[in-house]
């Protein structure tokens, strides 16, 4: 789902705004954020390879050295240097292959000079593209930039990219990384079943299993998926 998202971005016909940078090839910033889950190396992998394959829109893509903190450290990895196989390895990577930080941007009027921080980089760097992996708050991130950039006359193109286990994301049919919690969830309570049901007639009856969700109830309903 992924490459395809980013493949029909990339294939639009930008019209900047008046006083934008002009239509030429510019670099792209990647960074993960919050909790890792079990694909989102695999989102990154969607994001690179795509954004080769878009070379008159894409100079290059900088992922950020634990998340959005790699930009306002300016500590960026430059994925020019690797190789195509290497990137394809991220398919099957664990964890966060680029570090990730829960690190929340407040907003524009509370910390203005972390934006223009931001935006000073991405001047710095030849960036006119963001593309932020994670959930709400990463979303929200990305909106805010936006704004910020266009106010500052240099006008970035955020794309949020969707990863949250909860599966929250508004106008979102399936966050990346539901599928594997939902089935981690299902199988954890088919396990605990068997196991309480082996037991019940001298030792525990009921056995409660607390899960993520926040407001939403997905991984919750997930659970149901071990009686089918």
């Amino acid at each position: 789902m992924i490459p395809r998202t980013v493949s029909a971005m990339l294939a639009l016909d930008f019209k900047p705004d008046r006083g934008s940078h002009p239509m030429s090839k510019k670099n792209a910033f990647y960074a993960q954020s919050g909790g890792v889950t079990a694909v989102i190396n695999a989102s990154a992998c969607g994001v690179i390879e795509t954004a080769r394959k878009h070379k008159n829109r894409i100079a290059n893509v900088y992922a950020g050295k634990n998340g959005i903190i790699g930009a306002l450290t300016e500590n960026m990895i430059d994925t020019s240097r690797e190789s195509a196989r290497t990137i394809t390895g991220l398919k099957h990577t664990p964890g966060g292959a680029f570090g990730s930080a829960r690190y929340k941007l407040k907003g524009v009027e509370e910390n203005r000079a972390e934006y223009e921080r931001l935006i000073e980089v991405f001047k710095a760097h030849d960036i006119a593209y963001f593309f932020y992996n994670g959930g709400n708050d990463s979303m929200d991130t990305a909106h805010k930039v936006s704004l910020i950039s266009k106010s500052m006359g240099y006008p970035v193109t955020c794309l949020g990219i969707p990863k949250t286990v909860d599966n929250d994301l508004p106008i979102t049919d399936n966050c990346p990384g539901f599928g594997s919690v939902a089935k981690y969830v299902a199988v954890s309570t088919k396990e605990a079943a068997l196991d309480v049901l082996s037991m019940a007639e001298t030792s525990t009856k009921v056995f409660v299993l607390e899960v993520m969700g926040r407001h939403a109830g997905w991984i919750a309903a997930a659970g149901g998926l071990a009686d089918s």
